[in-house]
């Protein structure tokens, strides 16, 4: 399958900024099922950009702006060519031991009751780590409402969990610390999904990743109920959105800060062999 992105993202201010310093992962690699023809990210004012990659793999691009600031736009564009792995994720850069995607960070912990969760989920057991993990899908995906507006980029699971509702990263997040309580790594994922109702939307998603013996990164979409399929474009991953945020930035002076998203993800033409 063929998916074109188009990703805008505005930031203006009431006082400029005196200069802005933002970090991007907003470009995404290729892999086996996903093979990137075509990428480019834009920024509408003089600004450094230097691209990098993280410990992840991501790739990143440090943009430097000096000021005054009185608007930021950031504009993301290409073209991926997908394929349905069944979810599996192979051929993607991979730097760090498994070990580490099983430790708590700031938007995953493990609290008595997403710990009370992992034990209905049931057994670790090497031979019962998949059906496991499509149980601890379906149960988050049945126990939360997606509902925009009630959690911010700095809602916790357990806060999310304990309100039964989120959008995207809170169900990811979620499901990511209670893999990681049956001892299975895991982690967070952010990019994009091509809906089958609209191209329009308000922002980018995310899912999950956890690590199956014998099998390697597996794709859940918890948000949605399913393994991650050739509807998904995966961008970056982190142990949780702090780390894989497509955009995050500070700057000197400045107030008033307003945002601005626009996000279009849409069926491409052209027939992807595979």
């Amino acid at each position: 399958m063929r998916i074109k992105v188009l990703h805008e993202t505005v930031y203006s201010y009431g006082l400029p900024a005196r200069s802005a310093l933002q970090l991007l992962r907003m470009t995404p690699r290729s892999f086996e099922g996903q093979f990137v023809r075509r990428w480019r990210v834009e920024i509408d004012t003089d600004a450094r950009l230097d691209r990098d990659e993280d410990a992840y793999g991501n790739i990143t691009h440090m943009v430097f702006i000096e000021g005054p600031v009185a608007s930021v736009r950031v504009t993301v564009e290409g073209e991926v060519d997908t394929s349905d792995t069944g979810g599996v994720v192979r051929g993607t850069v991979e730097r760090l031991p498994l070990m580490l995607y099983l430790r708590e960070s700031p938007l995953t912990i493990l609290t008595p009751p997403l710990r009370s969760l992992a034990e209905r989920i049931g057994t670790t057991e090497k031979s019962g780590q998949l059906p496991a993990l499509h149980r601890l899908l379906n149960e988050v995906n049945r126990s939360m409402m997606f509902m925009v507006g009630t959690t911010t980029v700095a809602t916790t699971a357990d806060e999310a969990f304990v309100a039964k509702r989120g959008v995207c990263q809170d169900f990811a997040h979620v499901f990511v610390t209670i893999a990681r309580a049956l001892d299975i790594p895991a982690r967070y994922v952010s990019g994009y999904f091509l809906r089958t109702d609209r191209i329009d939307q308000d922002a980018g998603h995310a899912w999950a990743e956890a690590y199956v013996t014998d099998l390697g990164w597996v794709g859940f979409d918890p948000a949605n109920g399913v393994s991650t399929t050739d509807r998904y474009v995966r961008i970056a991953t982190g142990a949780d959105y702090l780390e894989a945020a497509p955009i995050r930035g500070a700057r000197i002076g400045g107030a008033d800060e307003t945002l601005a998203v626009a996000v279009n993800v849409a069926q491409g033409r052209g027939v992807v062999e595979g």
